[in-house]
């Protein structure tokens, strides 16, 4: 009989040993192979003594040591080969790559393919090549390289929202694979993403002198939260008292639209190309630079009248559920009709790789006020003479409740971009002012702007 050879599809074993799970995630992760145990290196039979427990510990090791689960594309037999019994480890070429060892995670370490006759550590590019041709087009639903992921601002997020966070709603949600490992969406939520998003104030239209710089990683919960923060610090607002001592509030850009600008460049981001997000704030314009074009055959025409593709539905689902989206398809018609009746409009300058949204600042009427650049994220207002004293902050909180019907704890931290405690007591002040009403309790507990005949 021909001597057998080792090959890209053959592995000889004289027993199980623990190393032969790397040939066996190796086989799954090219073109399939078969392991023969009883058999040396050099193609020697020497057969098998214990069949029943060599086959035990082979189905056990293959079963606990990989992932994902890989027994459905291996099945494990009993042969004779030169009228002796040996043991055969039939390995298919699996449908959920990459296969890695458990205890290793995705990374070369634990990555395995067949090169020749050898199971060899699969580069960092081989596996990202893996992971997308399982995921196909679908960067959320991709299996996270990073499986050591942590949720502290996700968990305060949904905790604030009244939202469960547990680990049957990270897989509805979408966290959590049907084998139970992280995907790219529960990376991108996660305290150790490095998608970041980089944000400067220039001097000049050249971007040569920076006034002011910063970048922005982790959760992007928290980068929302964070980035909103600091272009609501770089939106100048304008106080003034009209007729009948109205106080009069006017704003560089509407913090609406801020709001909407950076929703888009987060939730609609192909975080399958490298690189930050960008945002420039010029003294006359700022511009929002996003990765990715629009979402395959989706137009700009599309885009203008409100219908809505997204590139990551799931994290918008997210976004959705923490209140931080209203609507669907409502931003960029919310960003056209903000500047409807100004000389100036916005622009979007869009290619394959890129999506620029260009929002002028608006012409202002000087009038003797003194500015203020403190966070806001809500509709400016004409208030009341009894209102006109309030600090800023009390009074864009109050502007919002007027303006929604109603603001909660969490909206007013976003409104104000301040933390949960300032938060907390600008709301108490302004309920022990009587400008607003609690109502509820616990996590469904709102503040409705007090009406005139109450206080």
């Amino acid at each position: 009989m021909e001597k057998l050879i080792e090959g890209p599809h053959l592995e000889f074993k004289r027993t199980w040993v623990d190393g032969a799970k790397r040939s066996a995630i190796a086989f799954a992760n090219t073109d399939g192979g078969t392991i023969y145990l009883g058999v040396e290196d050099d193609g020697t039979v020497i057969g098998i003594n214990d069949i029943d427990e060599t086959m035990r510990r082979a189905t056990q090791a293959i079963s606990d040591g990989i992932r994902p689960d890989v027994m459905s594309f291996v099945s494990i037999d009993v042969e004779t080969m030169q009228s002796m019994p040996i043991v055969a480890v039939h390995v298919q070429r699996g449908a959920h790559r990459p296969y890695y060892l458990a205890d290793k995670g995705i990374r070369p370490a634990g990555v395995y393919i067949r090169s020749g006759a050898a199971s060899i550590p699969a580069s960092e590019s081989s596996i990202i090549d893996m992971i997308r041709q399982t995921a196909g087009d679908s960067f959320e639903d991709a299996i996270s390289l990073n499986q050591e992921l942590t949720f502290i601002a996700a968990q305060q997020a949904f905790a604030d929202a009244a939202l469960s966070f547990t680990p049957q709603a990270q897989r509805t949600l979408g966290l959590v694979n049907a084998d139970g490992v992280y995907t790219n969406l529960a990376w991108l939520l996660s305290d150790q993403c490095d998608a970041s998003i980089k944000a400067a104030v220039f001097a000049d239209e050249v971007k040569e002198v920076f006034l002011n710089r910063q970048e922005f990683t982790g959760s992007l919960i928290t980068q929302f939260n964070q980035v909103n923060e600091f272009i609501a610090r770089h939106n100048a607002v304008r106080s003034h008292t009209g007729e009948a001592m109205r106080r009069v509030d006017s704003y560089d850009y509407s913090p609406l639209v801020l709001r909407e600008a950076l929703l888009n460049l987060i939730v609609h981001r192909d975080y399958g190309l490298s690189g930050p997000a960008l945002i420039s704030v010029f003294s006359n314009h700022m511009e929002f630079l996003n990765l990715g074009g629009l979402p395959a055959n989706f137009t700009r025409a599309d885009m203008m009248n409100g219908i809505s593709s997204q590139r990551n539905p799931k994290l918008a689902n997210v976004f959705y559920r923490l209140n931080l989206v209203e609507a669907y398809g409502t931003g960029i018609r919310r960003i056209v009709g903000d500047y409807k009746n100004c000389a100036t409009q916005p622009s979007f300058d869009i290619s394959d790789h890129a999506f620029r949204l260009v929002l002028p600042k608006h012409q202002q009427t000087p009038f003797p006020s003194a500015q203020s650049s403190l966070p806001y994220s809500g509709t400016p207002s004409v208030n009341s003479a009894s209102e006109a004293a309030l600090p800023i902050r009390q009074q864009r909180i109050l502007d919002y409740a007027k303006e929604h019907g109603s603001i909660t704890r969490k909206q007013a931290q976003s409104v104000i971009g301040a933390s949960q405690s300032t938060a907390a007591k600008t709301i108490n002040a302004l309920v022990n002012g009587q400008l607003l009403i609690r109502t509820g309790s616990g996590p469904q507990t709102k503040y409705q702007p007090a009406t005139e005949s109450s206080h």
